[in-house]
């Protein structure tokens, strides 16, 4: 009965969460952002520290150097950024329209083999690309446009440093707080379990981060110097869908080789030299970046990690998309740990509980 009353408890409260959550996620983002801020950087607070500095100390110069970075960066990469978003949606049909010519060429009938006999499909090829040329042209624009995200943008530059200070100056204290909570029957086990999530958050996020930046400039580096144009944009966006496994190779695969047939077609060898940076970029993050830098001390399987990313930002927006990675890498560490609980229990063994004498 006292493990059927733990469950219940731990079950009652997982949906309270998931309930708060669902009716608060259009308020959350600035202090779920702040929180993310404030964890990722705690470890070099606590180095400040441990060289003499105060915590108060510490969490102003992390923060405010934080801060002058992101501005720097904003100030420079997202003009750029937005001209070249700007000019790629405004060539977007002229790109749609010479694919469609190249892919019902019949003088070119491997292609047409390759997209299926789909010119009166309503899946073909031709009409995904102008439905993708009509949200990008349409709907994108009025979607930056929207005061909602306006409002958002607002209180991610003004609430954001706020919650991440102070979470980050009294971190020691916040944590200190909930592990007073913990049943103290309970408490070794409990422990054990947080540091575990600890390392699987930290282990994905922390070096899944730097991948996703290397990837960045690598792909805007390299597919600029191929020539192509909107190179810096698509690296960009790719390095930042590399944050989910897969997501963001393919997508700087499929946009980086569409564009470059669109753009020097017939000329192969401008077209090979495009998608040879791509799957150079590709080697490298699987053999080479995701190994050393996040390797299997995240504890996270692709499959599992993607599942958790488009459901909770199904649910939750991007709210969701940001508490996927830790949600989902509690939901591992506690599986095993009841995947182990069930191995050593009568129900799993068969055999009955030893009597002490």
């Amino acid at each position: 009965m006292r493990i059927e009353r733990q469950i219940a408890f731990w079950v009652a409260a997982f949906l309270v969460f998931v309930g708060l959550l669902w009716l608060l996620h259009h308020i959350l983002l600035p202090f779920v952002v702040g929180a993310a801020l404030a964890y990722l950087l705690d470890p070099l607070a606590n180095r400040l520290v441990r060289y003499g500095v105060s915590r108060l100390i510490a969490a102003l110069l992390i923060l405010g150097g934080f801060v002058l970075v992101f501005v720097g960066v904003f100030l420079v990469v997202v003009p750029v950024l937005a001209d070249q978003l700007s000019a790629f949606i405004k060539h977007l049909p002229e790109y749609v329209q010479r694919l469609q010519t190249l892919v019902g060429d019949p003088s070119r009938p491997w292609l047409h083999e390759i997209f299926g006999n789909a010119s009166g499909s309503d899946w073909s090829f031709g009409v995904l690309l102008n439905k993708f040329a009509g949200y990008m042209t349409e709907s994108l624009p009025s979607l930056l446009t929207k005061g909602e995200a306006l409002l958002s943008v607002l209180s991610l530059l003004v609430i954001t440093p706020v919650v991440a200070f102070y979470l980050l100056s009294d971190w020691d204290r916040v944590v200190n707080s909930f592990d007073g909570l913990i049943p103290v029957k309970q408490r070794e086990t409990v422990r054990g379990l947080a540091g575990q999530i600890d390392m699987a958050i930290s282990g994905y996020l922390h070096g899944q981060l730097i991948v996703c930046v290397i990837l960045g400039c690598y792909y805007a580096f390299g597919l600029t110097m191929a020539g192509l144009s909107f190179g810096l944009l698509i690296g960009a966006v790719s390095g930042l869908l590399t944050f989910v496994p897969y997501v963001g190779s393919l997508t700087a695969l499929v946009v980086s080789t569409g564009v470059a047939c669109a753009e020097f077609f017939p000329d192969w060898k401008r077209i090979g030299l495009v998608v040879g940076v791509v799957l150079f970029g590709q080697f490298l993050e699987g053999n080479v970046l995701s190994p050393k830098l996040v390797g299997q001390s995240a504890g996270l399987h692709p499959v599992w990690l993607i599942f958790a990313l488009l459901t909770f930002g199904s649910l939750f927006g991007f709210v969701g998309l940001l508490l996927a990675v830790p949600v989902a890498a509690a939901a591992g560490v506690l599986t095993r740990f009841a995947v182990s609980r069930y191995r050593a229990s009568t129900l799993y063994t068969g055999n009955p509980p030893s009597s002490a004498p």
